[in-house]
C-alpha cells in the first residue's frame, strides 16, 4: 500500500509551531517512506475561514519546504459530505436531536452530580414522531448524532502502541449542526477515504476521537488508516503554549529572522529521544527521521533553544546556500565568500549581515579614543595590498613601537577600524576592509 499523509489546517488564522510539528512529522513520514503529502484545507467554517489566511498557510508551508503532492478545499465538496449524510440516515446512524446547549449543560451537571460519567443519554431515540414533529413546527432544527456501535475499538497506534477504547464510555457524537453545517469529523472521513489517505499522525488529543472515526471508517469505506498520535506541545518550562502563539506563529518567526531549517531541525527532534541538533537541508531530517523515536511526553518547545539552533546552523551553513539571500540583502561584491566566511561565527541571524558588510564597505565613522597611539600606528600600516598575515605583522610593530600589549593594544585598534568592541577575526576584517579604508578611518575619517 502507498503512503499518503495529510496535514489539514483550517484557514481560520496563522500557522504556529505546533501546527508546523504535525505537519513536519507528516511530511517526513510520507518522504521517508517514497510516498505523498496531501494539504487539506478545512474550510467548511464559511464565516471564520478566508482565502487570505489559506495563502498564508501555503506560503508558511512552502517558506519551510513542505512541498505538498495533492491539494483539496473541503468547501469545493459538500455534494460528497451530503451523500454520506443520507447514507448515515438510510441506515439509521444519524438521528436527530432536539436539546438545547442549555439542557444539554444541566444534564450533564447532574450526571456529574451523581459521580456518573457525562455522556448523552441517548433521550432523542426514545422521541416519538409527533414530539418530533412539534419541535419541528415549532422551528427547532436538530442537531444530528452518530448512533455509535457500543464496542472496544482497538487499534495499533505508531507512537502509543495498542490502544483500547471502550465506545459504551462516549457520547454519540454531533455530526451535523442545527444550521446543517457538518462538523470536521464527517468530512475527514470521506476525504481520507477519497484520497486514499493511508496514515493519520496528529495530535494525542485526538485519540478519543478515533475510536469513533473508526467505526465511521468501516461504514463509509473498506479500510481503515493506521493512526498516529503524538504528545501536544508545551513551553520550556511545561505551561500551555495556547496564550504564547501569537508570538510563535510561523509568520513572525519568519519576520524576526529565524532560518527555516533552524525550526524545522528543532520541530523534528525535540519530544524525541534523537538529540537536537542543526540539519542544512530536509533530505537530511528524512534520512534520520523515525517515528518510533517520538517520546510519549510532551515536547517542550524553548524559543531559547530555537535562537540558539539558529546560531549553529547558520555557522555551519556555506556561503552557495546563502549567495542569493545575500544578494538581496545587498551584501555582494569583491571578497564575499571571504566576508561570508569571517562574519558566520559571529551570526545570530542572516541579517546581522547587512551590519558587518557596512563594516567592511562603508561609510563607517571610527571611534578614536587616545588620538595620538592611532596616528602611531596609522604610520605603521603594512604596505599593500592586505594579506593573510598583515594583521600580525602590524599589530607585532605598533606594539614593538608604544609599548602596548593584550588588551590595550588591540581594541583601540579595532574600534577605530569597525567602530564595534568586538567582532569577527581581525585579520580577515583588515583584509576586507582595505588599505585604503584603513588609512582614512585611523586618520578619523568617516570611510
Amino acid at each position: 500500500m502507498s503512503v499518503i499523509t495529510r496535514f489539514a489546517p483550517s484557514p481560520t488564522g496563522r500557522l504556529h509551531v505546533g501546527n508546523i510539528r504535525t505537519a513536519l512529522i507528516n511530511w517526513l513520514y510520507a518522504r521517508a517512506h517514497g510516498g505523498q503529502f496531501l494539504l487539506r484545507i478545512d474550510d467548511t467554517d464559511a464565516e471564520r475561514s478566508t482565502r487570505a489566511f489559506e495563502d498564508g498557510i501555503v506560503a508558511d508551508l512552502d517558506w519551510l519546504g513542505l512541498s505538498h503532492d495533492l491539494f483539496m478545499r473541503q468547501s469545493e465538496r459538500f455534494a460528497r459530505y451530503d451523500a454520506a449524510i443520507a447514507g448515515l440516515k438510510a441506515q439509521g446512524r444519524l438521528y436527530p436531536c432536539y436539546e438545547t446547549p442549555e439542557e444539554l449543560e444541566l444534564k450533564r451537571k447532574v450526571q456529574l452530580g451523581r459521580g456518573r460519567p457525562p455522556v448523552y443519554d441517548r433521550a432523542a431515540l426514545k422521541l416519538t414522531d409527533d414530539a418530533r414533529a412539534d419541535f419541528e413546527a415549532r422551528g427547532i432544527n436538530p442537531h444530528w448524532r452518530f448512533l455509535l456501535d457500543h464496542e472496544t475499538v482497538v487499534w495499533s497506534d505508531l507512537v502509543h502502541g495498542e490502544i483500547s477504547i471502550d465506545t459504551a464510555s462516549l457520547s454519540d457524537p454531533v455530526l451535523i449542526r442545527a444550521d446543517g453545517q457538518p462538523l470536521y469529523t464527517l468530512p475527514n472521513i470521506c476525504d481520507d477515504l477519497d484520497f486514499g489517505v493511508s496514515h493519520v499522525i496528529r495530535g494525542e488529543d485526538h485519540i478519543t476521537n478515533t475510536a469513533v472515526q473508526v467505526q465511521l471508517f468501516r461504514l463509509l469505506g473498506e479500510r481503515v488508516p493506521t493512526f498516529g498520535h503524538h504528545p501536544l506541545m508545551t513551553g520550556a518550562g511545561g505551561e500551555g503554549l495556547s496564550k504564547r502563539l501569537g508570538s510563535l506563529s510561523i509568520g513572525s518567526l519568519r519576520e524576526e529572522g529565524f532560518e527555516a531549517m533552524a525550526l524545522n531541525s528543532l520541530l523534528a527532534r525535540i519530544g524525541t529521544s534523537d538529540p537536537v541538533e542543526p540539519f542544512q537541508s530536509l533530505g537530511q531530517l528524512v534520512d534520520a527521521f523515525d517515528i518510533s523515536r517520538i517520546s510519549r511526553s510532551p515536547a517542550k518547545f524553548d524559543p531559547d533553544e530555537l535562537a540558539h539552533l539558529n546560531e549553529r546552523l547558520l555557522h555551519d551553513m556555506p556561503f552557495e546556500a546563502v549567495r542569493a539571500r545575500l544578494a538581496n540583502m545587498g551584501v555582494k561584491g569583491e571578497g564575499e565568500v571571504l566576508f561570508w566566511e569571517t562574519v558566520r561565527p559571529n551570526l545570530a541571524k542572516l541579517s546581522d549581515t547587512v551590519a558587518w558588510w557596512q563594516v567592511v564597505t562603508g561609510p563607517l565613522t571610527p571611534i578614536i579614543e587616545d588620538a595620538a597611539f592611532i596616528a602611531a600606528a596609522a604610520d605603521l600600516l603594512p604596505g599593500t595590498p592586505f594579506g593573510p598575515d598583515s594583521w600580525k605583522e602590524w599589530t607585532g610593530a605598533v606594539k614593538q613601537t608604544t609599548g602596548r600589549k593584550g588588551r590595550d593594544l588591540f581594541l583601540p585598534l579595532r574600534l577605530a577600524l569597525t567602530a564595534r568592541d568586538h567582532g569577527p577575526e581581525m585579520k580577515n576584517l583588515l583584509m576586507l576592509i582595505g588599505p585604503e579604508r584603513a588609512h582614512a578611518r585611523l586618520r578619523g575619517k568617516t570611510a
